[in-house]
């Protein structure tokens, strides 16, 4: 049995951070627990700003490809609003070949991310 999913969530104001401590996202089972904490956080605790840093990750699966397009559905849905932050070059490729670079909005990093939220972490 896979171990759970190792995600760090901490919010910074009005925000939520969520830290993607995985480095492949690739086993089915894994793409699934990741999900249903991620939509956990928007269908349950109705967070509306979501920053997703994947600075630790390294490959992404299709299915994690799609379980980040249902993530942006929901947040939609409650007028929300979903940052991905810290990508490898190579994976912000992966997002620019489908197509779905269209369909994010994407940061550098996660000080970058709350700046489009316009909070200013504190320091």
């Amino acid at each position: 049995m896979a171990a759970a999913a190792k995600l760090l969530i901490h919010p910074i104001k009005d925000a939520t951070i969520v830290n993607i401590e995985e480095l492949r996202i690739l086993d089915s089972l894994e793409v699934e627990q990741i999900g249903a904490e991620l939509y956990s956080l928007v269908d349950d605790k109705n967070r509306k700003k979501l920053i997703i840093d994947f600075t630790k990750v390294r490959i992404l699966s299709s299915s994690a490809l799609g379980m980040l397009l249902t993530l942006r559905k929901k947040a939609e849905a409650i007028k929300g609003t979903l940052i991905l932050c810290g990508l490898r070059d190579d994976l912000k490729k992966v997002f620019k070949i489908s197509g779905l670079d269209r369909l994010f909005t994407f940061a550098e990093n996660e000080e970058a991310a709350l700046s489009m939220f316009g909070i200013t972490p504190a320091g």
